[in-house]
């Protein structure tokens, strides 16, 4: 197994709201009005660490998925001259949701298994690994916060702000370690009752290709969109599919709004790309 297909459509419409408090250098801010966050520099676009991470996990066919209008993405990426991995791109004509933009990258995943993820999320290492070394389905589900405050393992909440982790989706498994239902946009009744410690998706998921069957058996969300966790439902809940889940204890760095970028680029400071 060696696809991935990187989810890059999104609009970034909080990474285009200004926030004078953020410390942006004149070329992050740039990029930062487009919302095309993949984009954003550190030092190099952020994808590359993105794209190297998921090199140095196994993964060497990247897929990705944009919009009509991102230009700026395919011209970037098709100048690269890369060693270890090939890129390429499908188009989701309207940004019609998650589940929408798996499903545009079919024709590539041509039967064969793939790792999808987010374009925004720099994931840890061993996460893409063990979704790598799976003989099936699965998905990345991470510790939303510690233990205790004696915890020396790290969590989302070492990076992410609490308030941000409450609005993910929660992920229940079974005895046996597989999904049994996915929590999008939990209610904080619904956050109280499911046993600690919570684990949550950061949408990094590996499918064989009965989800494009799901995928085009949803109906769009009360939020208008086709989701990818309903996708994932109805999977399960009709096509008899098993997703076994992965729990890390690690931080995913997290690029959705201009705060971030000062963070996220301390963390990348020691990182080498290599694509």
């Amino acid at each position: 197994m060696d696809k991935a297909v990187i989810l890059a459509r999104g609009l970034g419409t909080r990474m285009q709201k200004p926030d004078d408090s953020a410390e942006l250098t004149k070329e992050q801010n740039a990029v930062a009005k487009t919302g095309v966050k993949a984009m954003i520099p550190i030092d190099r676009p952020f994808l590359d660490y993105v794209i190297s991470a998921l090199a140095d996990a196994g993964y060497r066919r990247m897929c990705l998925v944009i919009g009509p209008e991102h230009d700026v993405v395919r011209n970037y990426y098709e100048a690269l001259n890369c060693r270890r991995v090939s890129i390429e791109f499908v188009i989701q004509t309207e940004p019609l949701g998650t589940s929408d933009a798996v499903a545009a990258a079919e024709q590539f995943a041509a039967g064969d298994d793939f790792l999808v993820i987010n374009s925004d999320n720099y994931y840890p290492l061993q996460a893409l690994k063990d979704l790598h070394e799976l003989d099936g389905p699965g998905l990345a589900a991470f510790a939303g916060e510690r233990r205790s405050a004696n915890d020396r393992e790290t969590s989302l909440r070492d990076n992410i702000p609490p308030e941000r982790i409450e609005k993910f989706a929660i992920v229940q498994t079974d005895n046996d370690g597989y999904l049994t239902q996915i929590i999008e946009k939990p209610s904080p009744d619904v956050i109280a009752s499911v046993p600690k410690p919570i684990y949550v998706s950061m949408n990094c998921w590996r499918f064989d290709s009965a989800i494009f069957t799901a995928c085009r058996s949803i109906s769009p969300s009360a939020r208008g969109e086709l989701e990818l966790p309903d996708a994932v439902q109805y999977a399960i809940d009709n096509l008899g599919r098993r997703f076994r889940v992965v729990q890390m204890r690690a931080p995913v760095l997290d690029l959705s709004s201009r705060e971030d970028i000062k963070a996220v680029a301390a963390a990348l400071a020691d990182v080498e790309v290599s694509l």
